[in-house]
């Protein structure tokens, strides 16, 4: 079992709850309104007059395949829409309720 873990540009918001319900993956939670900037060359989002633009946060658990494909079709989507942002990341889960 798998965390993933993805912040990204509030621009992409349909478009990752569509991925999540193309792989038949219902749960996760949402954070909107979050505000970042990209360790490397990421344009700041910080939702003020000088960088109005904002990031959303989202975490679901998987198994280790499914964190796998939609790894891959995350980073397709950003391989797309380089300046927009979006950044994934998975962490193990040895147990939940």
């Amino acid at each position: 079992m798998k965390a993933v873990f993805v912040t990204y540009n509030q621009a992409y918001n349909e478009e990752i709850v569509e991925l999540l319900d193309k792989h038949a993956q219902r749960g996760f939670t949402r954070w909107t309104d979050v505000q970042g900037r990209g360790g490397v060359n990421g344009t700041p989002h910080m939702g003020n007059h000088a960088w109005p633009e904002m990031n959303h946060a989202l975490l679901t658990m998987v198994d280790d395949a499914m964190a796998a494909t939609l790894l891959s079709e995350l980073k397709a989507m950003d391989e797309a829409s380089p300046d927009l942002g979006l950044r994934a990341f998975t962490w193990d889960i040895s147990g939940m309720i």
